[in-house]
């Protein structure tokens, strides 16, 4: 009788980072054009008070301090997807908040821009997936810290 044995072997977080220089290229630029886009395209808007965003948060009856919280969400996230240490959290909390928008956007708006949400959910997945290491290494530092 032959007994095998199994070998646990620990996922580094180099390992979970696409191999290929073209993939690695295609995530950073991924992560770069998400990050610019929820900071200055979508964000920033909502930061600032521009009228289409104070409207719209005004048609869903959230107004100025739920305008005000997605805004600064969508700027420190966007900015967080640039930064190695805090992308793959960040774009996980993206998932969610971009699951919340369809489900505002298919019962509150009747629609109105609902692909949107599911479509930037996909890239969001792929960069939680691939940058998965770094949050081994986020919560190794903040456990250090507590420590």
């Amino acid at each position: 009788m032959t007994a095998t044995t199994a070998t646990a072997t620990a996922v580094t977080p180099a390992s979970t980072a696409p191999r290929s220089r073209g993939a690695r290229i295609a995530l950073r630029t991924v992560q770069t054009l998400l990050g610019v886009f929820f900071a200055a395209a979508s964000g920033a808007p909502k930061v600032i008070a521009h009228p289409t965003a104070v409207e719209a948060f005004d048609e869903l009856g959230w107004g100025a301090p739920g305008m005000y919280t997605i805004g600064a969400l969508e700027v420190l996230g966007g900015i967080a997807l640039l930064l190695p240490l805090l992308s793959s959290v960040a774009a996980t909390a993206f998932v969610g908040l971009m699951v919340g928008a369809f489900v505002v956007s298919v019962t509150a708006l009747g629609g109105e821009n609902a692909a949107t949400p599911p479509v930037l959910i996909l890239p969001l997945a792929w960069i939680a997936w691939s940058r998965r290491g770094e949050t081994t290494k986020l919560l190794a530092r903040i456990r250090t810290l507590r420590h």
